[in-house]
């Protein structure tokens, strides 16, 4: 991995390794945080991470790395996973789990530590992203013999292995990740720009640039996608959010309430827990223990105006609207006692050679 900060001039690029690289190492020096037996100390992390400010929101970014990054799963895009993120008092984004366990498939409520475990497929941190393929599948993985390779966008290429559960794509597998591409992460006081290029079997490959940047003078958070085909197959995607809101670490209740630009139809009931009315999710009771509101949803339209979801808690005044540039594919919503998580999908269908750009917008605010 290559990590390194934007100065007004150049540096050579082995001194200023070197100079980083020492400065890692004596830091890692002085940790004793073990992860995986514990839950991350923000202020002493043993995983690479990046600060940004633009002077009201303050964000720390855990990096990608294939040895001592903080996530190592094949599900979650290794890049943009916010450690913690606030903004006048409050906090959005952070840890939502108690600890990591590999032998937790997803996540588990254990009562004894009062909170999750998380399995090394979903032990990351918002607002972090996933890409899926056609019928929730992966790219390639349909065309890939067993030993093959297939595309986890944001991951690399993983191995298909020579048995599954009935043969289908499974995102809660460990998959075995046959190489990682090349990731290039550039540091900025404001942003961090994380780069990766991979090619699998199949004629499947990209190159993928996301940018997380702290606009200038105002409480706003983008995240600033482009995606380029280096294959010879169509790139088909599904690309989501989980988001991860951890509502300055109380658990979702009915001071809060999610606020969407349609109808919102549900698709099975979350009573007595929450409820959907008109354009709102409202919770009817404070979760608590292993108790989960979720549903998928419908009721979107086909043009970018829909993806809009306002998240506020009128009991401690934070609020967060998120909008990206285009239409929602899919919705999903799932919250648990430490976390809720609104899910909005797009589609991504990219043409060998070509590219597609997005952009998703989490603006802060109070809310009076």
């Amino acid at each position: 991995m290559t990590y390194h900060r934007e100065q007004p001039h150049e540096l050579d690029m082995r001194t200023a390794t070197w100079i980083l690289s020492t400065a890692l190492i004596i830091f890692i020096g002085f940790l004793s945080l073990s992860a995986g037996n514990s839950g991350h100390n923000k202020d002493s992390p043993a995983e690479p991470f990046a600060d940004i400010s633009n002077g009201q929101i303050k964000a720390r970014l855990w990096l990608p790395d294939v040895q001592r990054g903080l996530y190592q799963g094949t599900r979650f895009d290794w890049s943009g996973s916010v450690a913690d993120l606030s903004y006048a008092g409050h906090t959005y984004f952070g840890q939502w789990f108690v600890r990591y366990d590999p032998a937790v498939r997803d996540v588990e409520w254990k009562a004894s530590a009062n909170g999750y475990l998380a399995g090394k497929a979903s032990a990351d941190v918002g607002p972090v992203e996933e890409f899926t393929g056609p019928g929730n599948s992966a790219p390639g993985y349909d065309e890939a013999q067993p030993g093959e390779t297939f595309l986890k966008i944001g991951v690399g290429a993983l191995h298909k292995p020579p048995h599954g559960e009935d043969g289908k794509y499974d995102h809660y597998f460990s998959y075995e990740i046959a190489d990682h591409g090349k990731w290039k992460t550039r540091l900025f006081p404001d942003r961090v720009e994380f780069t990766q290029n991979v090619t699998a079997g199949h004629g499947y490959g990209y190159e993928y640039t996301k940018v997380l940047r702290l606009a200038h003078g105002t409480p706003e958070m983008l995240l600033e996608h482009t995606l380029k085909n280096t294959g010879s197959k169509i790139l088909e995607s599904d690309v989501y959010d989980h988001n991860f809101l951890v509502n300055d670490h109380q658990p979702p209740g009915p001071p809060l309430r999610l606020i969407f630009p349609f109808d919102l139809h549900p698709e099975k009931p979350m009573t007595p827990l929450a409820k959907v009315s008109g354009r709102e999710i409202r919770y009817m009771e404070m979760l608590v223990n292993d108790e989960r509101a979720t549903t998928p949803l419908t009721g979107f339209g086909g043009t970018a105006k829909d993806y809009d979801i306002r998240v506020e808690n009128a009991a401690t005044g934070a609020g967060v609207h998120i909008t990206a540039d285009q239409p929602l594919s899919r919705l999903m919503f799932w919250s648990v006692k430490s976390v809720l998580a609104p899910e909005p999908f797009i589609h991504l269908k990219i043409l060998p050679g070509a590219e597609f750009h997005w952009t998703i917008r989490y603006d802060f605010y109070i809310v009076h």
